[in-house]
């Protein structure tokens, strides 16, 4: 691949995010791009009708309860007066409250899992559009660790992301609703409340409304207290747990190599190494959760008895019944509940936090990655008159200096072949990246056809899924070209034995030797016959009886076609016309390692 490491670029996955330091570091800005990309997505009007019907099931739900909270009265009651008649008539009322209950909660159930089923339908669809725009992804990769494991962010984050977004958010909206429809219920219950004092009668209207604020207020302080480093503790867990699929990936595609060279204990060495970071995250999180334990537990334990002992003074003093009693220690319940939704759910909220942090960093990177360095000069890419390339003091900017050719101006001519010779390191693959507009850092200009196809061939040939013949038109539609011009790419490149699969889809990539992969790009180019074809090193690593083919096909069915081979050995001089000197210079125009992202520097994770 290049000669040169990109700025910024990441050695491994294995980084300290989030712990990333970027322009939208707060919560309220992460939560307004997340508003955003769902927003724009074609799922909006379908969350709003989720969303409205979340709500009137919650509402529902709660009004249910208060009822089922008005029936403990009149129930108990019937118990401690021993009324049979009324206990049964009140195990009736209770079976209907229960019933649609019953129905509202399996209702909110499916809504809910809707609602996260389409927040992550718009969330991902969002990503991967803005990703997947030309060369956005390209750039993003090589701008440093932000853009290691995109697969893990667009897929595991963003649905850990829209699941913990969708159970919180529908808990506190319940919370909430509930703690408006109790905290009337207990005022009322309390609100002629009176305490003896040091011989002073202290009224003390809604007491039981104070103590369960007090009970909870006190329990989402300590608990903030004991659990605030959660938040950093499940953002580093999730970037050792990325850098650890990512080295099993990487792993397993080059296992051949690996085990060629018998390396297999190396590797290991190396992910464990990984593991060990996981688990050190993990351990970390461990021991927070252990201590935000004591607290949730804690009170969990003493709210078995927090609402009888609050209404006791009311039961003493004569002013309730035991039935009464009993209801308002469900009120002080669910009052209490809902201000402890906080508490209850502190864990929870803080992997939320840590993900949505990656999740909105992640996009905020797709979004601002056209923009990184924005202070460094730029090639001047240019469309040009058709039938001609134009090179005019060309200067590749790089980490390692700069990489330009010795030719100051150039124009090649349609059908020209043409060979751009450099040493090992010069910066092969930045010119080709540079003629493809990948790499836009340096200076002079480049003016390509305006109109003219042009097909650039890397060293390692890309095979997209689908059938063969999708393989050889992509990124073209099939149609477009005629049923025999497959067969005949085929045959020229001495592939015809493939002609019976072309409608089956394989895994081409592993189906196909190297060699065969080589020939198949090729066959492509015979195929779309392009009016330029610009290759990075690709005729050195053919074999004799490809390479012979090659030949031919550039002299027969390509002759119009205009190629620029960017290569180390000058053994094909037979094929070309002309040839360009590639040189490098250490000293002028290098390229910063640390690329600048929304304004902030970018820091590894």
């Amino acid at each position: 691949m290049t000669d040169q490491s990109p700025p910024g670029a990441a050695s491994g996955a294995g980084a300290t995010p989030e712990v990333e330091a970027t322009a939208h570091s707060d919560l309220a800005s992460q939560l307004w791009m997340m508003v955003r990309a769902l927003w724009a997505s074609p799922v909006r009007n379908t969350l709003f009708v989720l969303a409205g019907g979340v709500f009137l099931v919650v509402a529902a739900t709660a009004y249910g309860q208060i009822r089922l909270n008005r029936w403990n009265s009149p129930f108990y009651d019937a118990l401690s007066h021993r009324d049979l008649r009324g206990f049964l008539t009140q195990l009736g009322v209770f079976v209907v409250i229960a019933g649609a209950l019953l129905v509202l909660n399996v209702a909110q159930r499916w809504l809910g899992e809707m609602l996260k089923l389409k927040l992550r339908q718009g969330l991902v669809h969002d990503l991967i559009e803005d990703w997947m725009l030309p060369r956005r992804a390209f750039h993003l990769a090589h701008a440093g660790p932000i853009g290691v494991n995109p697969d893990q962010r667009m897929h595991e984050d963003a649905r850990h992301l829209t699941e913990l977004s969708g159970d919180l958010g529908i808990g506190l909206l319940q919370a909430s609703m509930l703690l408006a429809a109790f905290v009337g219920v207990l005022w009322s219950l309390s609100s002629a409340f009176s305490a003896r004092i040091g011989g002073h009668v202290v009224s003390m209207p809604g007491y039981m409304v104070w103590a369960a604020v007090f009970y909870a207020g006190s329990a989402s302080l300590l608990s903030y207290w004991a659990g605030r480093g959660l938040i950093a503790r499940n953002a580093e867990r999730y970037a050792r747990e990325a850098a650890l699929r990512f080295s099993l990936v990487r792993v397993n595609e080059h296992i051949d190599a690996i085990a060629l060279a018998g390396g297999e204990a190396d590797e290991a060495r190396h992910l464990e190494l990984d593991l060990a970071q996981v688990l050190t995250a993990m351990r970390a999180l461990v021991t927070g959760l252990t201590q935000l334990t004591w607290i949730t537990a804690g009170y969990g334990w003493f709210t078995i008895v927090a609402p009888i002992l609050a209404a006791a003074p009311l039961y003493f003093a004569g002013d309730l019944s035991f039935g009464g009693l009993m209801m308002a220690a469900g009120a002080f319940n669910q009052v209490q509940s809902s201000l402890r939704w906080f508490v209850d759910n502190f864990s929870t909220i803080a992997d939320w936090r840590a993900t949505l942090l990656r999740v909105a960093n992640f996009r905020s990177a797709v979004l601002t990655t056209d923009e990184l360095h924005r202070s460094e000069s730029r090639i001047n890419l240019l469309e040009g008159a058709p039938g001609r390339i134009s090179l005019d003091h060309l200067e590749i900017a790089s980490p390692g200096g700069c990489t330009k050719l010795k030719e100051q101006s150039i124009e090649l001519e349609p059908g020209e072949r043409v060979l751009v010779l450099g040493e090992q390191g010069a910066g092969k693959t930045l010119l080709f990246r540079a003629f493809a507009g990948l790499w836009p850092w340096g200076a002079g200009h480049i003016a390509r056809p305006k109109g003219e196809e042009i097909l650039y061939v890397p060293r390692a040939p890309y095979m997209p899924p689908g059938t063969l013949r999708e393989v050889l038109a992509y990124p073209r539609a099939v149609e477009r070209f005629g049923e025999a011009a497959f067969a005949h790419a085929l045959s020229r490149l001495g592939l015809e034995r493939l002609t019976p699969a072309l409608d089956q889809a394989r895994g081409w990539d592993q189906a196909l030797s190297t060699d065969e992969q080589q020939a198949l790009a090729f066959a492509r180019i015979v195929l779309h016959a392009p009016a330029w074809a610009i290759l990075d090193d690709v005729l050195g690593s053919l074999d004799g009886r490809t390479l012979a083919r090659v030949i031919d096909v550039l002299a027969h069915d390509l002759k119009a076609t205009g190629v620029i081979h960017v290569g180390t050995t000058r053994t094909h001089d037979s094929v070309f016309t002309r040839v360009l000197h590639l040189t490098t210079d250490p000293a002028t125009r290098r390229l910063s390692r640390s690329r600048p992202l929304g304004g902030a520097a970018m820091q590894p994770g």
